[in-house]
């Protein structure tokens, strides 16, 4: 079965069998919340659509997006990523990761962030265990 890894350099800290996420964050500067869906592929994670409340430092709002419900929705033609590279670092906060309609912060799988490992990277995988806890 396909999943989610995530880690770094090839290495696995946690498996999370889930065909789909979304990537969630607070901008550390705007105090404003991103979204972005992923769909989980054998050719790496594909970004669906993306959505953020609002535009600041390092945040415009891309063209065609469109306002509904208080927050830009919008999508990008990028091929799939493998991995996806994020910034983690306990100044930034921690990201959360929502799937099974429930949002759950990073450090439930990684710990809390640490400056001495600010990068963390997220790709599809071959699952070890059909039973990898995503609880």
């Amino acid at each position: 079965m396909i999943g989610l890894c995530l880690g770094l350099a090839g290495a696995v800290w946690a498996e999370l069998p889930t065909p789909s996420f979304t990537l969630a964050w607070t901008h550390t500067i705007e105090k404003v919340r991103w979204e972005e869906d992923y769909r989980v592929t054998a050719e790496g994670l594909v970004l669906g659509e993306a959505r953020v409340k609002g535009s600041g430092a390092g945040m415009e709002i891309p063209d065609g997006a469109e306002l509904r419900n208080g927050s830009w929705h919008y999508q990008r033609q990028l091929p799939p990523l493998q991995p996806l590279r994020v910034g983690r670092t306990p100044e930034a906060g921690d990201y959360q990761l929502c799937f099974n309609q429930r949002c759950r912060p990073m450090s439930d799988w990684l710990g809390p962030p640490q400056a001495s490992q600010p990068t963390l990277e997220l790709w599809s995988c071959e699952l070890s265990s059909p039973a990898a806890d995503a609880g």
